[in-house]
């Protein structure tokens, strides 16, 4: 399957809707780590063309290593979420990583 520029930001708008729906998650665990909102707003930034691939990239390595830093399991899957939404400016494929991973994080606060 080969992805258009257009396709490839409708998948990266979707991808971080999906992984802004569950960053609060993350946020009311570890208010004072701005990774994986940096790497949803670098997503963004690169969308609007404001960003390199290599930047948007490095806030997704960000956004994961926030995930192992967090002890929390639905934080760290909402973590995920955003690192995975920012990969996919480099990788649309990755967009169903984000769907996997918000769906973990809202399951795990519902377990809670």
């Amino acid at each position: 399957m080969s992805f258009t520029d257009t396709d490839h930001l409708i998948t990266a708008e979707r991808a971080h809707t999906e992984a802004a729906a569950v960053l609060a998650i993350f946020e009311k665990i570890e208010p004072d780590d701005h990774r994986p909102r940096r790497a949803l707003e670098s997503l963004m930034a690169w969308m609007k063309g404001n960003s390199t691939e290599a930047e948007v990239r490095q806030a997704a390595f960000d956004a994961n290593e926030a995930a192992r830093d967090v002890a929390d399991d639905a934080a760290k899957f909402a973590a995920r979420a955003c690192g995975q939404a920012a990969s996919v400016a480099h990788t649309p494929f990755n967009a169903i990583h984000v769907t996997r991973f918000a769906e973990k994080a809202k399951a795990a606060t519902n377990a809670r």
